[in-house]
């Protein structure tokens, strides 16, 4: 059987020290504790930036892409009577509606605007933004019948104004179009979320009000292409 003393270890002097600091000062050991949470804060909030400003990229420019693409593809077919034989007639989303795809290149120019403006103009912006990709969404679904644009094209390719389209059918892209509103929707709720904590493009170039000193060029006697230069400057070279 081992021997079991009662008599605590010896303590050493730093853990001596240690507890008569935090017996003079209670807060201390609390501070010490708390001060790498408080350091990690900053950091998780700018990584939190860095992920909303890659997401709102991400989701605006695959967005704009999306709107664009799509609203060059077949939205709607129908056909349309030619004496005894049946037309076959097709609109593009172009052709159906044009305002998804402006409305694209409206959100592209205020995703690039978000980061060179700053304050209230990058709150006005990324509401832009988000609403640019709310009329698109819209747009693309109220407007995905595509009648009206085949039966202009109808009367066009017949000669007959009174002509109509038959057999209307329509395709996935206008919800295709939808979609990519929606993204550029979610970019813009995402500016008006964290923008604020956003960095600009155009900081690092701006004047901070103080003069600028200006570096004279030395002059050299010897040359005289530095004593036509001094003298282009309004300087007195023989100073």
């Amino acid at each position: 059987m081992g021997y079991v003393s009662a008599v605590p270890p010896p303590r050493t002097d730093a853990a001596a020290d240690a507890d008569a600091d935090a017996a003079h000062d209670p807060d201390a050991a609390h501070t010490a504790g708390a001060a790498p949470n408080a350091d990690a804060a900053p950091d998780a909030g700018r990584r939190g930036g860095r992920r909303s400003v890659a997401a709102a990229l991400l989701l605006g420019a695959l967005g704009a892409t999306v709107v664009l693409l799509a609203s060059g593809r077949t939205w709607a077919r129908g056909t349309a009577a030619l004496g005894s034989d049946a037309l076959p007639l097709t609109a593009d989303g172009r052709a159906v509606t044009g305002l998804p795809a402006s409305l694209a290149i409206v959100g592209l120019a205020a995703l690039v605007a978000v980061f060179a403006v700053r304050g209230r103009s990058r709150l006005l912006v990324s509401g832009l933004l988000a609403l640019s990709g709310l009329g698109a969404v819209l747009a693309a679904l109220f407007a995905a019948d595509g009648r009206q644009a085949l039966d202009a094209e109808a009367a066009r390719t017949t000669a007959d104004a009174a002509a109509h389209v038959a057999g209307l059918t329509q395709t996935a892209w206008p919800h295709v179009t939808a979609a990519g509103g929606a993204l550029i929707l979610l970019a813009g709720l995402l500016a008006l979320r964290f923008g604020k904590a956003w960095p600009s493009m155009g900081g690092r170039y701006e004047r901070d009000g103080s003069p600028r000193t200006r570096t004279v060029a030395p002059v050299d006697p010897d040359r005289p292409e530095d004593l036509w230069k001094a003298l282009d400057r309004g300087e007195d070279p023989t100073r």
